[in-house]
């Protein structure tokens, strides 16, 4: 056997996997990267500034404890809204799962809330309350309660009625039951309801400081805009993105765990 035969990658190997997995993560970036710098060669810096502006804009964001706080306070909006909403979204589903009075009470207000605009309640909250932190919690909680609320009661009332007569059978205590049959039914819909709110919930409190805040990223887009600074805004903005792409990416890898017990399929 030759030694271009023994020097040759298999088709199947895990680095060739691993390297045709990283390219099609990579190709999207890189191709509107690279649509963005030959825009910036036929338009002028403040409609398409160079990506080496935005990049320095960036590094200087993120080494300047000045401008990080602001993404770190916005980062904080986001999480506190987020598991604010999730802790009432999962008593409402309960209690809309096991009453009938709650189902039709709860069920059309939800679905009504849900048809509100964000910049709505953002106007509301400015009415109402006077605190900025407490506006633009009120405003996370608003609209990402409804979505959290109905995935709450989907994953209840998908539950196997099969199976959790036979879990019912074994007479189990209330903490088995419920570390038995309600988290592993309720957990992934818990995680796609994150994971949907996660992006909702950044748009939404970018209005929310743009509006009624003196700090945060929604305040320093306000800022880059009266300055026409697009390089400030697109780098502002990144910075958000990579907060929501590393949120995603740890829930991922607790979904990994959490539900490492499922079987993988043979086939590929």
């Amino acid at each position: 056997m030759s030694d271009a035969t023994h020097g040759a990658v298999p088709a199947n190997s895990p680095v060739l996997a691993f390297a045709r997995r990283l390219f099609w993560i990579a190709a999207p970036f890189v191709l509107i990267a690279a649509v963005w710098q030959i825009a910036s060669s036929f338009f002028p810096p403040f409609l398409f500034p160079s990506l080496i502006d935005v990049f320095e804009r960036v590094v200087e964001i993120a080494t300047t404890w000045s401008q990080f706080s602001s993404v770190l306070a916005t980062a904080l909006r986001i999480l506190a809204g987020l598991a604010g909403a999730f802790l009432i979204g999962v008593v409402l589903g309960v209690a809309i799962y096991t009453s009938d009075i709650a189902d039709r009470l709860l069920t059309p207000t939800l679905t009504f809330f849900q048809g509100i605009p964000a910049l709505s309640w953002v106007v509301f909250a400015i009415i109402w309350f006077h605190g900025i932190e407490f506006r633009i919690l009120f405003i996370m909680i608003m609209t990402t309660l409804p979505a959290f609320t109905f995935q709450v009661v989907g994953a209840l009332r998908g539950m196997n009625k099969d199976l959790l007569e036979m879990v019912m059978s074994f007479r189990p205590s209330r903490g088995k039951y419920f570390s038995a049959m309600v988290l592993p039914a309720v957990l992934p819909e818990m995680l796609t309801a994150w994971k949907v709110n996660l992006g909702n919930a950044s748009r939404v409190v970018v209005v929310a400081e743009l509006v009624g805040s003196s700090g945060g990223v929604g305040f320093q887009l306000l800022q880059q805009q009266q300055l026409f600074d697009m390089a400030g805004a697109l780098a502002w903005t990144l910075q958000l993105v990579f907060f929501v792409l590393l949120f995603q990416w740890l829930l991922s890898q607790f979904e990994r765990v959490a539900f490492r017990y499922r079987a993988k399929s043979e086939r590929r």
